[in-house]
């Protein structure tokens, strides 16, 4: 059964090219170890709610956008060895490929799929 990676984080605006040249780097590497879709949004129609939103979860400063991406596996064993060999990888080190974004208020967690038509 396939399983996925959920993100959303607020990038500031003005780093939307790193963001994008950033995210670019990390798929190819995603893909090489497993992955069969990365897929990176820009909001451009997040609306701000009153009890919760994707601004709010962030904590999205007025010059950031938020972000949503998702990576799409074969399956959660596919996806736990695929993470192991990613995180060695010196390709997706800070140094090699710096997050434009502050990842401390990054959100993440894996999912199972339980509807996909």
């Amino acid at each position: 059964m396939s399983y996925a990676d959920g993100f959303v984080a607020a990038v500031p605006a003005e780093n939307k090219i790193a963001y994008t040249e950033h995210a670019r780097r990390a798929a190819e590497v995603f893909k090489e170890y497993g992955a069969l879709r990365v897929v990176e949004t820009w909001g451009n129609d997040v609306p701000e709610g009153k009890m919760t939103s994707f601004s709010m979860a962030v904590k999205a400063r007025p010059d950031e956008t938020v972000v949503f991406s998702w990576i799409w596996w074969p399956s959660k064993a596919v996806r736990d060895a695929g993470w192991e060999k990613i995180m060695a990888d010196p390709r997706m080190s800070p140094e090699n490929n710096p997050m434009p974004f502050d990842g401390k208020r990054l959100i993440y967690g894996g999912f199972d799929i339980i509807v996909d038509l």
